[in-house]
């Protein structure tokens, strides 16, 4: 299974995320973090990731007679490559932003769903923004999110830090035909 069959799952991503930052988790640990997801479903979808070389297995130790596995995510696995995304189907695209919307919406509920939820406090933002650009404008717009998005990346969790989700989603709504130059 290749990386987008992999990624274009909502508990596959939702496992994904719950491991982003260096963080070490257990399947038990996974399913406390997705009650919503039923247990044999995680652990199919770990072993799925792992088998696909995702996740690795960085510790094992016996509890109660079975073995206990602490997992990592293989960030440089867990990505969807330029050239495989130049070469999805148009089907392809739709599966995978469907995935995407469905993540959103789990783990907005989930937020939601916590005593401590508190989305003017915490800063939750669900803006949209229709712009007019034209191709040179657009490389622009994608390079400054990437400035400032991909070195933030690299943070572990630690003490004071919270994990956000964070979706930019970028599509053309209209043509260039459409603008109405009246």
């Amino acid at each position: 299974m290749d990386s987008m069959e992999l990624l274009a799952h909502p508990v596959r991503l939702r496992i994904v995320h719950a491991m982003s930052g260096g963080q070490t988790r257990t399947t038990a640990q996974l399913c406390a973090r997705m009650p919503d997801v039923s247990k044999a479903t995680v652990y199919r979808h770990v072993e799925l990731l792992t088998t696909g070389g995702i996740l690795e297995v960085v510790e094992e130790q016996r509890v109660r007679g079975a073995v206990e596995r602490r997992y990592q995510l293989r960030r440089e696995r867990a990505v969807i490559d330029a050239d495989r995304a130049a070469s999805a189907s148009i089907e392809d695209h739709r599966r995978v932003f469907a995935a995407a919307t469905a993540i959103l919406l789990a783990e907005f509920n989930a937020y939601l769903d916590r005593e401590t939820a508190d989305p003017a406090a915490d800063l939750v933002g669900y803006r949209q923004h229709a712009l007019w650009l034209d191709h040179e404008e657009l490389l622009g717009l994608i390079d400054d999110m990437r400035a400032a998005i991909l070195p933030r990346l690299k943070n572990a969790a630690a003490p004071g830090r919270s994990q956000y989700l964070l979706s930019p989603i970028l599509f053309p709504i209209g043509g260039p035909e459409e603008a109405d130059n009246g």
